[in-house]
């Protein structure tokens, strides 16, 4: 892929995660970036289609990424740097860990992590100890209009304790798993990681595929380097 291509395909998910609505050549030819017009946009747009990391929901519509899409953007990003104010409040919950027990101080620090990254977070405690939490983040996404979706989803939280059980010993440090990789639902995203110096768990974000990568990386990495 030469690098405008590589280009329009990163700013089409930036504005996909942003936005929740397919993007059009229009929108992306208006905000000259690109040097090129909206014809020339369109043409990559059929090739990056083709190659099958963006497709066409309806006719006359933008386009929005494929898991595919998603991947191959998941190269070239960095893991995202939190706000001060994120990490001075991230901190003050983990100050407790001495004075609290773990699985209390994690879940406290994974209810946080729901807000911050409005998704919803998963940890493991053992393989058949889970928790969960933010769970109305994920169903007010726009994504999860569709009921069958919701019912799907449900499924999996129902269950949450098998969908764990297997993947306990499997993850280790950070992981990003997209679509048909995803444990938990193809329709979703989930950034992993193990944690624990003294006693091992998994802290999960589980987010539409939509969902803000970088952030999650680094809100997923506090976890990993301090708990």
């Amino acid at each position: 892929m030469d690098e405008r291509k590589m280009a329009l395909l990163s700013q089409i998910i930036k504005e996909y995660i942003k936005s929740a609505l397919p993007i059009g050549s229009k929108l992306l030819a208006g905000q000259g970036e690109f040097g090129v017009s909206s014809a020339t946009i369109r043409n990559d747009m059929a090739e990056l289609e083709k190659d099958g990391y963006i497709f066409q929901p309806h006719t006359s519509a933008g386009r929005i990424p494929t898991a595919n899409g998603y991947k191959f953007y998941l190269k070239s990003i960095n893991r995202g740097r939190l706000t001060f104010g994120e990490q001075k409040c991230l901190k003050q919950i983990l100050r407790k860990l001495k004075t609290e027990k773990t699985e209390v101080l994690i879940k406290e620090l994974a209810k946080k992590i729901a807000d911050l990254s409005n998704n919803t977070v998963v940890v493991g405690f053992s393989d058949n100890d889970v928790y969960y939490t933010g769970i109305a983040n994920l169903f007010g996404q726009p994504e999860f209009k569709d009921p069958q979706k919701v019912y799907n989803i449900s499924l999996i939280i129902d269950h949450l304790d098998k969908v764990m059980a297997k993947i306990f010993e499997q993850v280790k440090g950070l992981e990003v798993k997209i679509g048909p990789e995803n444990p938990f639902d193809e329709q979703c995203s989930a950034v992993l990681t193990d944690w624990g110096k003294r006693k091992r768990g998994i802290f999960g974000i589980l987010g539409p595929l939509r969902m803000d990568y970088e952030k999650n990386l680094g809100l997923a990495g506090f976890v990993k380097e301090n708990v």
